[in-house]
């Protein structure tokens, strides 16, 4: 298994060093936001290490961070799914689920599982990772580049399944997971309050009512 394991890497390593020598230049990127997810049923590997199909719409009631990443076993990524999940009871306690996506297979997802991070792997993490071999899902989403890998791409989905917020970066470019935190109580606090979330807004901070009279109250207070 361990030398199954490290001929992978090595396999993908060199794929990706020529990827993200090039960088991404250009894409297949539409805006979702105000739409409805694109649903889809896809093999994933579980926190309980099964491997069984996950459908998007079954999460419905709850909100949704789905992101997507190039490649197992690669640079960037690691990264970001363990940060991912180290403030995975942060979104928890928002009602939010989080799921990775990338082209890789199952096989591949639980092999990266099962290394550890000192050896380029992700370890058991707490949340799913979505097999998109035929790369249906990242093309639905548009976050597909060059016909290869997906792009760094993060959908917020509200409980309705209708995307809220989304953001692309290039392969190269990590996520911060204080930010989509940060959308998450923007999107429950706008649902909540009735109220729209200014630059910079974070929990606890004052909302501005979507008014003149509301964004003169609140410009009053802050513009300096």
């Amino acid at each position: 298994m361990k030398k199954w394991i490290t001929a992978l890497t090595c396999v993908t390593l060199l794929l990706t060093i020529t990827m993200y020598g090039a960088f991404a230049s250009e894409s297949e990127s539409t805006s979702l936001v105000t739409k409805e997810a694109p649903d889809f049923t896809a093999q994933a590997i579980m926190p309980d290490n099964s491997i069984t199909d996950l459908t998007l719409s079954s999460y419905r009631g709850e909100y949704v961070v789905l992101f997507f990443y190039p490649l197992d076993f690669t640079f960037v990524c690691p990264s970001e799914i363990i940060a991912f999940n180290k403030d995975l009871k942060k979104f928890k306690d928002r009602n939010t689920a989080v799921i990775g996506v990338s082209v890789d297979s199952p096989y591949t997802h639980y092999a990266w599982r099962h290394t550890q991070p000192e050896n380029g792997g992700i370890g058991q993490i707490g949340f799913p990772l979505v097999a998109d071999l035929n790369k249906k899902i990242s093309r639905q989403y548009g976050v597909l580049f060059d016909e290869s890998v997906a792009l760094r791409g993060l959908f917020l989905i509200d409980k309705q399944g209708v995307v809220r917020h989304q953001v692309v970066n290039d392969l190269p470019l990590g996520r911060n997971v204080a930010e989509a935190i940060r959308m998450v109580d923007a999107l429950q606090f706008t649902e909540e309050h009735g109220e729209v979330c200014p630059a910079n807004w974070e929990l606890g901070k004052e909302g501005m009512k979507p008014t003149a009279e509301g964004v003169a109250e609140y410009l009053k207070k802050h513009a300096e």
